[in-house]
Formats: C-alpha cells, sequence, structure tokens
C-alpha cells in the first residue's frame, strides 16, 4: 500500500487555496486524500471544525476579498447571538459596486450602503447593531427581540455586567439608516420591545407572550435583595407582587452546576415570600392557554 506524503505541519488547522502552491506545498493528488477537507470551491482546509461557525468561517477566509465582511446569520452565529437554528451556510456582505460571493455553501450579498465593520475573534463582521437589521426579513417578530435583547445585555458576573454588543441608542441609529429596506416594518415593531436584562431566547419569548395576553410585563432578571444580604436574579419577576418565573430550559437537564444554583435560587425566593412559577416550552406551546389565565389569577389575586 502506498503511504501518503505528510503534510507539511502548518497545515493543520489552517485553510488555504489549492493553487497556493507554495503555501500547501502538496500535489494535486494529495489535496484530494481523505484527511484534506473541501470545505468551499477551490479551498482545502485539514483539521478544522466544519460543525462550527467559528470553523467555516476560518475554512472560508482565504476567498474573503477586500472590504468583504461576514454578515446576517453567519455573524449572529459567530457573537453567540440567539438564533432559532444554525445556519448552514456562510453569508458574506460584499461593498456597495462589488460582485457578491458566490459558491458551494455560501450565501453572497451586496451593501447598498456599506454598514461599519468590526474584528470579532479575529473575523471582519458586520457590525451587530447592523447584523440585528440584517437578520429582520428572516426572523419571527418574537426572534428579532430576542436577538436585540442579547445585544443590548451584557454578561453578568455577580451584580455586574460586563459591556453590551450595542447600546439601543446603537440600534436606533442603526434601524435610522436601514430606512425602508427589507425588514423595515419588523425591526419597527421590534425595537420599542427591546429589554436590556434578557439572558435567552426563551426569557424574550415569555416576556412578550405575557404582554400580548394582556398582562402586565415583568422586568427581565431584575435584583432581588434577600434577608440574607444575597441577590438573586429570576429570569421575569413582577417584584412588586413578590411573584418570580423561572423558565427550565434545556441547560436544566444538561449542565448540572446550572440547574443546582436555580434551584436554590428558587428555594431562597420561596423562603422570602416569593411565588416561583417554573415554565417549560409546553407552557408556550400546547399548554399556553391554560399557563396564561393561571398567571392571569394570580397577577389579580396579588394585585388586590
Amino acid at each position: 500500500m502506498t503511504r501518503r506524503a505528510p503534510l507539511q505541519p502548518h497545515l493543520v488547522g489552517a485553510a488555504f487555496r489549492v493553487r497556493d502552491e507554495r503555501f500547501h506545498n502538496a500535489t494535486r493528488g494529495r489535496l484530494r486524500a481523505s484527511d484534506v477537507q473541501r470545505p468551499f470551491t477551490a479551498v482545502r482546509s485539514v483539521a478544522l471544525d466544519l460543525d462550527d461557525v467559528s470553523g467555516r468561517c476560518l475554512a472560508y477566509e482565504p476567498l474573503l476579498r477586500e472590504g468583504e465582511a461576514f454578515s446576517h446569520e453567519t455573524a449572529a452565529a459567530l457573537l453567540r447571538l440567539p438564533l432559532p437554528s444554525e445556519p448552514t451556510r456562510v453569508h458574506v456582505l460584499a461593498p456597495p459596486g462589488a460582485t457578491r460571493a458566490r459558491g458551494r455553501g455560501v450565501a453572497g450579498h451586496v451593501a447598498s450602503v456599506a454598514p461599519p465593520v468590526v474584528l470579532h475573534d479575529g473575523f471582519p463582521i458586520v457590525a451587530p447593531a447592523f447584523v440585528w437589521c440584517q437578520l429582520a426579513n428572516g426572523l419571527s417578530p418574537y426572534d428579532l427581540v430576542a436577538v436585540a435583547d442579547a445585544i443590548v445585555t451584557g454578561p453578568r458576573r455577580g451584580e455586574v455586567r460586563g459591556p453590551a454588543l450595542a447600546t439601543l441608542e446603537e440600534l436606533r441609529d442603526a434601524a435610522a439608516r436601514w430606512g425602508a429596506r427589507r425588514g423595515a416594518a419588523t425591526i419597527s415593531e421590534a425595537l420599542p420591545r427591546v429589554r436590556v436584562g434578557a439572558e435567552s431566547r426563551r426569557e424574550t419569548h415569555l416576556r412578550l407572550t405575557l404582554v400580548d395576553c394582556g398582562l402586565p410585563e415583568p422586568a427581565p432578571n431584575a435584583p432581588v435583595r434577600l434577608a440574607s444580604g444575597a441577590t438573586v436574579h429570576p429570569d421575569l419577576a413582577y417584584p412588586e407582587r413578590r411573584i418570580a418565573l423561572e423558565y427550565l430550559g434545556d441547560t436544566h437537564r444538561t449542565d448540572r452546576r446550572r440547574w443546582q444554583a436555580d434551584v436554590r435560587r428558587r428555594r431562597d425566593l420561596a423562603a422570602a415570600g416569593w411565588q416561583v412559577i417554573e415554565v417549560t416550552a409546553e407552557d408556550l406551546g400546547a399548554n399556553r392557554d391554560a399557563f396564561i389565565e393561571a398567571i392571569r389569577q394570580l397577577v389579580t389575586a396579588t394585585a388586590a
């Protein structure tokens, strides 16, 4: 059996054009071997995680032209924004007047007006506020609000939040510059509903569902000071009524430490005289009417 010629060590974890022979120093036959990936036309890579958006973007980098940036769902995924599903294609935005990117696994776009571009983890991407506008034509109104909530809510470490990806004012500015382009009506509907504090897509969906059913708007992750001196942050709360709503997502089954911390928080709230309502996906689906009626009765009773 013929042994494969070894690849150059610098190729591991890299992507390169087939024509860049000085870089890869491999024959065309060697580049057809099973240990060499074919992520895009005319590009090869070695040992990249092509199931991850960062890996796919690394694989596409040899094809990026001057002025291009990752955009739309790809930029959102790189920013770890709460999309309903992982993008399967790499979205690339070309500057005004350029030709759009084409090829297998690529969604090319051309900007009518060039948006700001920033570096994120080494990748050129459209600035987060403008990524939000780009998503407006493809997301539901609830999901568009959830993405915006994530953009304006910085990561929380105890009582301190880190910097957000963008401010509400930057979202408003991006929406104004977006003008009447596709998705403008959805942007206009979503923008007033964006709140700082939501920490998951389902929390946003729950908040919007309650409001759209005529209930008062709950506060996302409001601080609740306990008698012990500790501060906890229920997912959603009616502080004046001492009602907390805690969404039980998949992380409660897969992340043991998160699950235990959430159990302790619910116990602490209950001990402090709060009514804690655990919410599941079924409560926003098949059980929605009964769930909403139960919350309505509880809010009415505690308001009396």
